[in-house]
């Protein structure tokens, strides 16, 4: 595949108040409303009518370091708990779990327990992975390699593979998990002529070993693959088109049962915007084809209006330049054409080309903290992520699992900006009210009961 080319036409008590865990070595006592496709007859019908997940709302964790099981448990007790204790609300921890952490976990048959059992003497719980980043995702640079290996390679779909191992263990009892990853790899990186049927090969092999291990063990782990602007899996009308070839390939296998219950979409709500789409449009698209939606991030991008005339917006736009991370960058111009930039820099912000600079409307691809309308002179898709979660909550008839993805706290420019605790229990608030808006429960947070176990060992 050439680069650049997309398919078709991304120890101390921690607990907080009012979450008591109770636990042996063997029996960790925890709570559940009601589960993702797993729960309770009783607590049905508070999803049939409407369909915005009642599990304990999830931040991601790639927003700290976890390069080993030491610095993914540190940070549960530097970042986490603390979170969890300020957000006064039952929290997920919505782990990423690297290649080298996984590997530590999985030298020891015990090894995924033990961490089930720290999750839960803090009080934590999780019912999703973020698999997307392979390596260290907190080195000097990223960039694109965060994409490697690829969906191709043999390597990723091992390290899925154990990933879901490991989840499975994780668990609370009658939970369903999701783990998100590459949209299969990146376009500006060169792709083998067969990388589209080598990716549908590894993807259905995951799927199959996801039924295998539902039917062995009950527990059901679902992949979620996150289209991202310049990826191979892009746009909506990227993700149809692949998911056709794919459902088509494992029909004609004999496991397109498998293909449609574990492979779907990690739908990242800024991505979609940056792409200038539809949110709403998009997500019906999906779901009308068949195509999962298993899990939404919660997220926001940078918005310039008016670039010729918001010098201040510009300005302030090349204070996000920054080393580590790719800030894709679109345009939208007037007859509706989308203008793409690889990476953010200070040269596009500072003197764009003369069709940047006549376009309606720049966006950026820079998770921003979603309790953001503004920032300053620039604004934020904050109301596409409200019209991204109404139309979740209004026409789907499961519940996605929900989660916070701001990874970029670290790099934010700008001396003011609130500490890491602070910032991300900000973000929380502000989605849990928001949530709790759009299924007419009224103010504060999406109600969370203590019923269920956890049987360990």
């Amino acid at each position: 595949m050439v680069p650049g080319k997309g398919f078709g036409p991304e120890k101390p008590d921690f607990r907080p108040d009012g979450f008591r865990t109770q636990y042996t070595s063997v029996e960790l006592q925890w709570s559940r409303r009601c589960c993702y496709d797993g729960q309770l007859d009783e607590d049905r019908e508070l999803t049939d009518a409407m369909s915005l997940s009642r599990l304990p709302l999830s931040y991601c964790t790639n927003v700290h370091p976890g390069r080993s099981l030491e610095e993914v448990v540190a940070g549960l007790d530097s970042y986490t708990v603390p979170v969890s204790r300020s957000f006064g609300q039952p929290l997920a921890a919505g782990l990423w779990l690297a290649a080298p952490v996984i590997a530590e976990l999985t030298a020891d048959v015990r090894g995924p327990l033990r961490l089930a059992e720290q999750l839960a003497e803090r009080g934590l719980v999780c019912y999703t992975l973020n698999a997307f980043p392979y390596g260290d995702f907190h080195g000097e640079r990223v960039k694109e390699q965060v994409y490697l290996p690829d969906w191709a390679a043999p390597q990723r779909l091992d390290y899925t593979l154990a990933c879901a191992g490991v989840l499975s263990q994780l668990l609370p009892e009658g939970t369903d998990g999701s783990i998100s990853t590459v949209p299969l790899g990146f376009k500006h990186l060169e792709q083998s002529d067969g990388f589209v049927g080598q990716a549908i090969d590894s993807l259905l092999q995951w799927a199959v070993e996801g039924r295998r291990r539902f039917e062995e063990t009950g527990n059901r782990v679902r992949l979620a693959i996150e289209p991202e602007p310049l990826c191979l899996l892009e746009t909506t009308e990227e993700t149809l088109a692949f998911f056709g070839e794919l459902f088509e390939e494992a029909d004609r296998r004999g496991v397109l049962d498998a293909a449609r219950e574990y492979l779907g979409v990690c739908y990242d709500v800024c991505h979609q915007s940056v792409e200038f789409e539809d949110v709403s449009e998009s997500i019906r698209r999906l779901d009308e084809a068949g195509i999962r939606l298993n899990k939404i991030h919660i997220t926001c991008a940078i918005e310039l209006a008016d670039p010729a005339n918001n010098l201040e917006g510009r300005e302030r736009l090349a204070g996000f330049v920054e080393p580590r991370y790719l800030h894709q960058v679109t345009a939208r111009t007037s007859d509706g054409n989308v203008l793409r930039f690889i990476d953010l820099d200070r040269d596009l912000a500072e003197s764009p080309p003369p069709e940047w600079l006549a376009a309606e409307t720049w966006r950026v691809h820079f998770h921003v903290p979603v309790d953001a309308e503004t920032l300053g002179p620039l604004g934020t898709t904050r109301a596409d992520l409200r019209r991204a979660l109404a139309t979740v909550a209004e026409d789907l008839d499961y519940s996605p699992h929900l989660e916070v993805e701001t990874y970029t706290w670290e790099v934010l420019p700008g001396s003011g900006r609130p500490e890491l605790v602070s910032g991300l229990t900000g973000e929380l608030n502000a989605t849990a009210a928001l949530l709790a808006e759009l299924s007419g429960s009224g103010p504060g947070p999406v109600p969370f009961e203590l019923a269920s176990s956890l049987r360990l060992g």
